[in-house]
C-alpha cells in the first residue's frame, strides 16, 4: 500500500446545486423528486463533517438572465440574486459554512474555491448533490485538476433519469485515477475517515 493512502485525510464536503429552484416542486423539473429524496442523507452527512469540524460548502447556480447556457433546451432559473438561487430551506445550511453562487458547472470555474480549501488544510473533497453527469462530476474532476482527491457519493448525489447516475458511478467506480478518484457510499466515506482519526 502506498504510504500516502495512510494518510489522515482532512476532508470538506461539497453539497452541489440543491439551490431552492432546484427543489421546488411547482417548477416541475423532472430531477426535483430524486433531488429532494437525497436531502435527509446530505443533511446526515452535514451534521457528522460539522461535528467533526471538517468544511461544509453549499454551491448554487446563479446564472445571468441571458446566460450562453439558457441559448439551448435548458430554461431560464436559478438567476443570480433571486431567492431561488439560494441554498434550499431543506438542507441545514448554518453560518460558519461556505455558500458559494457559481455560473458554470464545475465549484471551482472561476471561484476561489480551490484557495479556501487549502487556507482549510482540505485535501479530499467528497460531492454529492446534482447531477452526477454533470455539475458533481465537474466538480469533481476539477477537485483533481486542482490536487485535491475527490469521492462522488454514490447515496447523496442523483441524475434525471436515475440510469445516468447509476451508469456514471459505474464508469468511476473502477478508474486509473483510483484511490485519487473514488466512488463510494457516505456510509463507508465516513467509517473510513472515522477510522483514520482515530
Amino acid at each position: 500500500m502506498d504510504p500516502r493512502d495512510r494518510a489522515v485525510e482532512t476532508p470538506a464536503l461539497l453539497v452541489i446545486d440543491l439551490e431552492r429552484d432546484t427543489l421546488d416542486e411547482r417548477r416541475g423539473f423532472p430531477i426535483t423528486p430524486s433531488a429532494r429524496a437525497i436531502v435527509p442523507v446530505l443533511n446526515r452527512l452535514i451534521g457528522r463533517f460539522r461535528g467533526a469540524g471538517w468544511p461544509v460548502v453549499f454551491t448554487t447556480d446563479a446564472f445571468e438572465a441571458g446566460d450562453f447556457l439558457f441559448g439551448g433546451a435548458l430554461a431560464p432559473y436559478s438567476l443570480r440574486g433571486s431567492e431561488g438561487s439560494r441554498v434550499a430551506a431543506e438542507l441545514d445550511f448554518r453560518e460558519g459554512d461556505l455558500w458559494l453562487p457559481k455560473r458554470r458547472f464545475s465549484a471551482f470555474f472561476g471561484t476561489d474555491l480551490a484557495a479556501w480549501l487549502r487556507g482549510k488544510g482540505v485535501t479530499l473533497c467528497a460531492l454529492g448533490g446534482v447531477s452526477t453527469p454533470f455539475c458533481v462530476l465537474a466538480s469533481a474532476l476539477d477537485a483533481l485538476s486542482h490536487d485535491f482527491k475527490a469521492v462522488i457519493l454514490e447515496d447523496a448525489a442523483v441524475a434525471f433519469p436515475l440510469e445516468r447516475h447509476e451508469a456514471l458511478v459505474s464508469v468511476y467506480r473502477r478508474n486509473p485515477l483510483f484511490p485519487l478518484l473514488r466512488v463510494m457510499t457516505s456510509a463507508a466515506l465516513l467509517d473510513e475517515l472515522e477510522a483514520q482519526a482515530a
